[in-house]
């Protein structure tokens, strides 16, 4: 199985850290953001890595190259202009045959995944995506589910007003018909690919109760550096 890991962002909430560094390389308990994210595919022994790079791509391709020291099979989608977390994909030099993972590259998890994929295969869903727990959902996009289908995402609603407590966690389990969906240019799976499987009744949600941290900021950053157990 391949994977695709979105690192491309400028990481403006980062700022004056990532004028320099991509926040891919930013360390964390003596490791890269980015090596924490791939050790979860290492758990899992999926090596066939490809990362979306773009903003100071060329440090991050010089860090990670091909792979090998990291026990890991690695290419690269070099993005020319931001594509957002959709569009990279168009730059498959090769259509993909089978499921894939698409995973951003800037949050912690600690997820079950044979156990996702046992379920995604069992609801022959088109796409399942990880979701996470928080206490207050009102700064995240927000699962209304209906078993493990996903009806809809809510954006930013009011704490009361929440369909649920589940979050978008940027981990997808996605089959190859998901890339006919993208539309040329920038693309946001959020906007241009998810409403239309919820629509088609075939998006479905993983509920996850292991860790997750978001570092898009500096204030969750730190907390990261703090609290994460690794895997």
């Amino acid at each position: 199985m391949r994977a695709i890991v979105l690192v491309g962002g400028q990481a403006t909430r980062l700022r004056p850290l990532t004028d320099t560094i991509p926040k891919a390389l930013i360390e964390l308990q003596g490791k890269t953001i980015l090596e924490h994210v791939l050790d979860l595919f290492k758990k899992y022994a999926i090596t066939d890595i490809t990362l979306s790079v773009g903003y100071l791509k060329e440090q991050i391709i010089s860090h990670f190259g091909d792979g090998q020291k990291f026990g890991l099979q690695i290419s690269y989608l070099e993005e020319t202009e931001p594509l957002g977390t959709a569009g990279p994909l168009r730059l498959l030099p090769q259509k993909m045959t089978e499921t894939f993972v698409v995973c951003n590259g800037d949050e912690l998890k600690q997820i079950d995944f044979d156990a996702m994929l046992a379920q995604h295969r069992a609801t022959s869903a088109t796409a399942t995506l990880a979701l996470t727990t928080v206490l207050d959902p009102s700064m995240y996009g927000v699962a209304r589910l209906e078993g493990t289908k996903i009806l809809e995402f809510v954006e930013k609603p009011k704490r009361e007003e929440a369909p649920s407590n589940y979050i978008n966690a940027g981990f997808y389990l996605l089959e190859p018909s998901v890339l006919d969906l993208i539309p040329a240019g920038r693309a946001m799976f959020e906007y241009d690919v998810f409403p239309k499987l919820a629509a088609a009744g075939t998006l479905h949600g993983f509920v996850f109760i292991g860790q997750w941290f978001d570092t898009g900021n500096f204030e969750r950053l730190e907390h990261a550096r703090r609290t994460w157990r690794g895997l």
